[in-house]
């Protein structure tokens, strides 16, 4: 849910970033007002969606996007404020590279706040569920009147306030009415957009374009000004105040030719102008990372900033535009436009909504209350958001190199890889669902490597921001290949992975140490890290049982033996007199002032919360806490609250490291508690409403946790295919993977407050075992749960039963 630091510059956290952040605008500081009551049904369009009331066949229309763009009631605090899930109701399709969609004047990850209202524009690329400002690239606003002072200097006069009985979004569009008295409509394909305005009579029907309004900012940009075209381009990235930067195109071509037009820059705005440019200046404008930026629209609003942009006026009521973006071109841009913009508006949006039904169909659930439906398949949407296709139409891609290269025939680049996050829930749903795209995502990485000398950890287009920490990058190829998406250079991942947990390049800082140790001390500091020695230390142990059971899968059994080995260091943070996992010195003394709460040597949570990150070593860590009947205690104990944030001994389940831990009281032989537990965060912590997310979404990551936990089931061990049980939301689920078999669930008694299982028959076989074996997701299979409202505490609950671990007494011991 956050992040660390770029090389070079103080480590920050995605919610530490945001924490110094104003909601500024010359004139129009807005404060988040309390979350509305009765959201789903006050949005025009959407009321339908989050009512779970699609028509048959038609999953698109249980989709409610704008949940998660408000923060949940109660949530808690993070670095000093609550957090939203940070989604972004755009139209998008999946995996796109566009996300046509608003951005509302206060800032808020993902460009919409659901509190705030008023929109500044509609740009054309965003990230959903993030946790600092990122893309937002070129812009789009309808204003209703004659540009007469620059948009760069007086963004409050072309800002509109809007309500939400006038907006309405579903997959692939997104549309509303503000009160300036425009209509803004759009649609998508996977590189192009289509945008529709329409202007009220008796006033001049301007749009303007901030070439220079990337969420972050940008560092130069450029917008040329045709008879009835724009194009243009713009540099930004800075993600979470990193140094990372890219290059973004757009083309766009109108359905009439311009009445008048016109630039800006600064300042200066130049009627009939046909271009402008902008760049940064060190003049104190620069971001925390050094670099030199244009002030973003969230933070220097009003400031005299540098920006610029163009602005065209029109003829009729109504205009037409379509735009294609690219990260390699200008002539990438426009023949993406060439390739995918076909047809009228209607007919791309009926193209993309099918898109999302065939996508949403590869798991069908019945039997469920409409707000339940609506909640899963939202999660399922926001599950095929990210990551994004990168490459143009042609398979040209800027490497992280700075050149152009080509991916595969057939295939395509991605970009957009947050790994802290997605490793744990999201990459394994894809793979299982999408072999094929998920393949592509992993060459994407290992291509990455090849160019830069780096597997991603936290990249944003083809740029490495190094935020969060650990090396995300060796549980997601694992977890990939786990889960059916084979199709990449496993032999080169592994090469990559062992060279960059072996030598210093930039991602393992510390790794030396490490190696030397067994674990990063916390009287030590290293570029691109300051704190977190003890979370860092767990990601590395995470990362190396990964790197074995990738190895393994090539029939290297010399580095699997090495990084199984380095897995177990774990152990040497342990400490007995306490019963945590706790920071230790270079010194091998342990660290001063141990508190169990407090943050300190830990990323985004305490030692409460991470000592039960040993995912793959389960009965490892479960012996070390004094056996079953203590770890039931203490589990109990750590559930009293259930998203209590990072300074509580309590779970914290709006943020990734603790959605494995109710998984683990299967291990400890009370899977009813599991069972009961899921089922709790499940009903208390999402909703269909905007509010519905308990924490950033993370590009995926906390909703795919929703989708397997409905289906009553999760990827517990990174790098591994068992699945641990809960119990089935739903009454009947198929799931269709990419083999093309399936996975039949039924559950006959299902409901909201029927979460135990008294019996299962796997393949028409009793089982008393709370977990599937690895092979279940590749052969699919049917699984008939017999479920209770009150629990049966014997099931499941012998020693044989429980799921396997990976620790020092052999591997699936």
């Amino acid at each position: 849910m956050t992040q660390d630091v770029p090389p070079g510059g103080a480590r920050l956290t995605r919610k530490g970033f945001l924490r110094g952040l104003a909601v500024t605008g010359a004139g129009m500081a807005l404060a988040q007002s309390p979350l509305l009551s009765g959201v789903a049904g006050a949005v025009a369009g959407t009321a339908k969606s989050a009512g779970g009331k699609g028509a048959p066949g038609d999953l698109a229309g249980h989709v409610n996007p704008f949940v998660g763009t408000a923060i949940q009631k109660d949530s808690p605090l993070a670095f000093g404020s609550q957090q939203a899930g940070n989604t972004q109701p755009g139209a998008v399709a999946p995996f796109g590279m566009v996300t046509w969609g608003p951005d509302t004047v206060a800032n808020q990850p993902g460009g919409y706040s659901w509190a705030d209202p008023s929109i500044r524009g509609f740009s054309l690329t965003h990230i959903s569920g993030g946790g600092c400002d990122s893309l937002g690239d070129f812009p789009f606003m309808p204003f209703p009147g004659e540009v007469t002072s620059s948009p760069a200097t007086t963004p409050e006069r072309y800002a509109s306030a809007f309500s939400h009985q006038a907006e309405s979004a579903s997959p692939g569009y997104y549309g509303v009415r503000l009160d300036n008295g425009t209509k803004a409509e759009f649609t998508a394909t996977q590189r192009t957009g289509t945008g529709r305005f329409s202007y009220p009579g008796g006033t001049t029907a301007s749009l303007l374009v901030d070439v220079s309004g990337s969420a972050a900012g940008a560092s130069a940009a450029e917008v040329q000004v045709g008879r009835d075209t724009l194009s243009g381009w713009a540099e930004s990235g800075m993600f979470c105040g990193a140094d990372d930067l890219y290059r973004v195109y757009f083309w766009a071509e109108f359905d009439q030719p311009f009445k008048t037009s016109g630039t800006w820059s600064g300042d200066t705005v130049r009627p009939g102008g046909t271009k402008a440019a902008c760049a940064a200046q060190n003049d104190g404008t620069d971001d925390k990372s050094g670099n030199s930026c244009l002030a973003s629209p969230a933070s220097a609003a009003g400031t005299g900033a540098a920006g610029c942009g163009a602005y065209v006026t029109f003829d009729g009521p109504a205009v037409e535009v379509r735009v294609g973006i690219s990260f390699t071109s200008l002539a990438g841009a426009r023949a993406n436009l060439r390739a995918e913009n076909h047809g009228s508006f209607e007919a791309q949006r009926a193209r993309v909504r099918a898109e999302w039904n065939e996508r949403l169909g590869a798991i069908r659930v019945e039997g469920g209350e409409p707000a339940d439906l609506a909640t899963f398949y939202t999660a399922l949407y926001h599950c095929f958001l990210h990551p994004n296709v990168f490459s143009d139409a042609s398979g040209e891609y800027s490497g992280f190199d700075g050149k152009t290269h080509r991916a595969r025939s057939g295939h395509a680049q991605y970009a957009n890889f947050s790994g802290w996050d997605v490793y744990r829930s999201q990459i394994q749903l894809l793979a299982m669902l999408a072999p094929r795209e998920t393949s592509d995502m992993m060459q994407s990485m290992v291509n990455g490597y090849a160019q830069s000398g780096q597997l991603p950890k936290w990249s944003l287009a083809n740029g490495e921001a190094y935020i969060m920490v650990g090396d995300p990058a060796a549980p997601i190829l694992a977890d990939a290949y786990a889960f059916g998406a084979r199709d990449f250079d496993v032999r080169a991942a592994v090469d990559a992975l062992v060279a960059q947990a072996t030598k210093a390049n930039g991602i393992r800082p510390g790794i030396e140490d490490f190696q030397r140790l067994g674990y990063l001390p916390a009287d030590r500091t290293y570029e691109q890290y300051h704190y977190g020695a003890v979370s860092t230390s767990l990601e590395y142990n995470t990362a190396d049982f990964a790197v074995a059971e990738l190895a393994r899968q090539t029939g290297d059994k010399r580095t699997a033996a090495a990084f199984d080995k380095r897995a177990q260091y774990w152990r040497k943070l342990f400490n007995p007199r306490t019963g945590y996992i706790q920071a230790r010195n270079t010194d091998g003394s342990w660290a001063a002032d141990f508190d169990p709460a407090s943050p300190t040597n830990f990323v985004e949570g305490n030692a409460t919360q991470y000592t039960w990150m040993v995912p793959f070593d389960v009965r490892g860590l479960f012996d070390a806490l004094g056996g079953d009947e203590a770890v039931r205690a203490r589990l109990d104990t750590f559930f009293t609250q259930l998203n209590a944030g990072m300074d509580k001994p309590y779970a914290w389940m709006g943020n990734e490291p603790n959605i494995p831990v109710p998984y683990l009281y299967a291990y400890a032989g009370a899977p009813y508690r599991t069972q009961e537990v899921v089922r709790r965060a499940m009903t208390e912590l999402y909703t269909p409403e905007p509010g519905g997310l308990p924490g950033n979404d993370d590009l995926g990551t906390m909703s795919a946790w929703y989708v397997w936990s409905a289906l009553g089931m999760f990827p517990q061990v990174p790098g591994r295919a068992e699945l641990v049980l809960a119990s089935p939301l739903f009454r009947a689920a198929t799931v269709r993977l990419g083999s093309g078999r399936t996975i039949e669930v039924h559950a006959p008694h299902a409901a909201r407050d029927v979460p135990y299982v008294q019996g299962l028959l796997v393949n028409g076989r009793r089982s008393t075992k709370p977990w599937l074996p690895a092979e279940f997701v590749h052969t699919g299979g049917k699984l008939d749960f017999s479920l209770a409202s009150t629990p049966d505490r014997s099931w499941g609950s012998e020693p044989a039963d429980a799921p396997p671990s990976f620790g020092v007494g052999g591997h699936g011991a």
